[in-house]
C-alpha cells in the first residue's frame, strides 16, 4: 500500500509517510501512511471515489483535541486547508462554513455580521470539521444548539446534506460516519449587537487564558464531564494535579488538562491519562471518559 502508483493522481498535496507530530498541539505521534491537502471539495470527492475501498480515511483539523499514537496512522488522513476555509452569510441571522474554518473565524465573522449565539465557538480550539463531528460545546452551549445542517463526503466519495437531527447529537459525540468528512456546517443564531457580541467574546477569551494551559503543549479538554460532576473537580480530588509520567503531566493550572513538558511520547500521554481514570475510580467510583480522541497505533 506504500507505493505511490497506487494512489490516485490529485491536484492538492498527497504526501506519503507524513509526520503528524508537527500537526497536532501535544506535538507527539507518529506518521500518516498518507496525508492528503485537497486543493478543493471536487478533489477529495475524487479521490475518495477512487482509492481502496477499504483504506482506512480519517480528517484531521487543527489537532487540537487528539492523540496520535507513536505507531502513526494506516491508510489516509485528510486535512483541510485554506480552500476549506471560507464563510458566506446566508441570511440576516445564517452562515455557511467551511470545514476548516476555525472556531475563531466562525464566532468573528459572526459578530461583524451582527449574529449572536456563536460566541461560544471563540472557546473551541479547532475547526468546523472537529467541532460538527464532535457537537463541540463550551460556555453553556454546543454546536447542535445552531446547526441547522452539515455537507458530508462520505467515505464512498457520495456527497450528502444533512440536517441536524440526522447528525444524532449527543454530549460530545455525532453520528457522522466514519471516514466522512465534514465539507461544510451552516450555523444559525440570533440577531446582537457586534459591540455586545465582541464583549461577549473578549470575556470568553479572558476566561480561557486565566483558567487554561492555553500556551503548553496541550489537548484541550482531556476527559467529558460526567452527568452531575466536573471532570476536573474529579481529577483533583484524586489528587492527580501535577502528576507526571515521563514528560507527561496533568496540568496543575487546569487539571482536565494533560501536557506535554518536552518530550513526552504519546504513549506517556496516554498512560497518565489512564492512571489518571484508575485514580478517580478508586476515589469516586465514576468511570471518567475520554474527550481526547486518540488514533493510530501503539
Amino acid at each position: 500500500m506504500s507505493a505511490v502508483a497506487t494512489m490516485p493522481a490529485v491536484r492538492g498535496k498527497l504526501t506519503p509517510n507524513a509526520p503528524l507530530a508537527p500537526l497536532v498541539w501535544f506535538k507527539s505521534g507518529g506518521s500518516a501512511e498518507w496525508l492528503f491537502e485537497p486543493s478543493d471539495a471536487e478533489d477529495l470527492v475524487q479521490f475518495l471515489r477512487q482509492i481502496e475501498s477499504d483504506m482506512p480515511v480519517m480528517a484531521l483539523g487543527l489537532g487540537s483535541n487528539l492523540i496520535v499514537r507513536d505507531g502513526g496512522v494506516r491508510g489516509v488522513v485528510i486535512r483541510l486547508g485554506k480552500p476549506f476555509a471560507k464563510i458566506e452569510r446566508v441570511d440576516e441571522v445564517t452562515l455557511r462554513c467551511g470545514g476548516g474554518a476555525s472556531g475563531i473565524l466562525v464566532s468573528s465573522t459572526a459578530r461583524d455580521a451582527g449574529i449572536a449565539g456563536l460566541e461560544f465557538l471563540r472557546g473551541i480550539p479547532g475547526t468546523v470539521g472537529g467541532f460538527v463531528r464532535m457537537n463541540g460545546g463550551a460556555y453553556g452551549r454546543e454546536v447542535s444548539d445552531i446547526l441547522v445542517s452539515a455537507k458530508l463526503a462520505l467515505r464512498s466519495g457520495d456527497v450528502e446534506e444533512w440536517p441536524a437531527d440526522k447528525l444524532g447529537y449527543t454530549y460530545r459525540h455525532s453520528e457522522v460516519p466514519e471516514g466522512a468528512v465534514v465539507l461544510e456546517a451552516t450555523f444559525r443564531g440570533i440577531p446582537g449587537k457586534p459591540d455586545a457580541i465582541g464583549a461577549e467574546m473578549d470575556a470568553i477569551a479572558r476566561a480561557r487564558e486565566e483558567s487554561q494551559p492555553l500556551r503548553s503543549r496541550t489537548g484541550g479538554s482531556t476527559f467529558k464531564n460526567p452527568p452531575g460532576h466536573k471532570a476536573w473537580a474529579l481529577v483533583d480530588a484524586a489528587g492527580c494535579r501535577g502528576l507526571t509520567i515521563g514528560d507527561a503531566q496533568v496540568s496543575e493550572k487546569h487539571c482536565n488538562f494533560l501536557l506535554n513538558l518536552g518530550s513526552a511520547t504519546s504513549a506517556d500521554i496516554e498512560a497518565l491519562g489512564e492512571e489518571v481514570r484508575r485514580r478517580v475510580k478508586a476515589k469516586s467510583n465514576i468511570t471518567l471518559e475520554w474527550e481526547i480522541q486518540r488514533v493510530g497505533t501503539e
